[in-house]
């Protein structure tokens, strides 16, 4: 399976499970303890979030936020975010991250759980978005699985790392998923040019990370927010 048809099932999981997405979080306090570590991480300014789910963290992101433009592609749980971050700090904008490109730069790029997500061999392409997205002195923020995740239904031999997940009605669904930890990120993100500080916090990856020097150039506006 290449990449293309594998994020096509990995989105139709996320646009088939939206009613299930939050149950993690009321089933797991160190989930729920995670969240609050918004709280202590550098979130300023205007801040855009990516695969904000069904806003989870873009309720904590407003509220530390002079603005929050929030991305993800799955209508259902966009529906599900826009009923709980009634701010008018929020935006909401129904995109696809592999294709959409940022119209303007923030001071803040955040994602939560979507880093793993993400195919090896567009790994590359998806760090250029975020140093094109970052204004000069901004930092990409993010919260992803560790290693003990990899409880998950791992499929073994395959060209990208991927998983099973089940929903309630018995649909099966691979998904891309890489493991990584606090030192693989950072050392990954340094043989980029990044300057970046990750750290192990309840057995998920939370990271700080600037762009190199120079970097990321805004596209015009008339690109679009797709």
């Amino acid at each position: 399976m290449n990449d293309d048809a594998l994020l096509a099932e990995q989105l139709a999981y996320y646009r088939a499970g939206a009613a299930e997405y939050d149950r993690p979080y009321a089933e797991r306090a160190h989930l729920r303890e995670l969240l609050t570590v918004v709280d202590e991480l550098p979130v300023t300014g205007d801040v855009l979030e990516l695969a904000c789910g069904t806003g989870q963290w873009t309720t904590r992101l407003a509220a530390r936020a002079r603005s929050v433009t929030a991305l993800d592609a799955a209508a259902g749980m966009l529906a599900l975010a826009r009923a709980r971050a009634t701010s008018p700090r929020v935006r909401f904008i129904e995109a696809d991250l592999f294709a959409w490109r940022p119209p303007r730069r923030y001071d803040t790029v955040f994602f939560a759980f979507w880093l793993s997500h993400v195919p090896p061999a567009r790994l590359t392409a998806f760090w250029d978005t975020v140093a094109a997205a970052l204004a000069p002195g901004g930092r990409a923020v993010f919260v992803d699985d560790g290693p003990a995740a990899a409880e998950e239904e791992v499929l073994a031999g395959r060209p990208v790392p991927s998983v099973l997940r089940r929903l309630d009605d018995g649909s099966r669904y691979r998904v891309v998923k890489v493991f990584r930890d606090a030192r693989t990120l950072t050392d990954d993100l340094s043989a980029r040019g990044w300057s970046a500080r990750v750290r192990t916090v309840s057995g998920c990856c939370v990271g700080v990370a600037e762009p190199p020097p120079g970097t990321g150039t805004c596209p015009d506006a008339a690109a679009g927010s797709g």
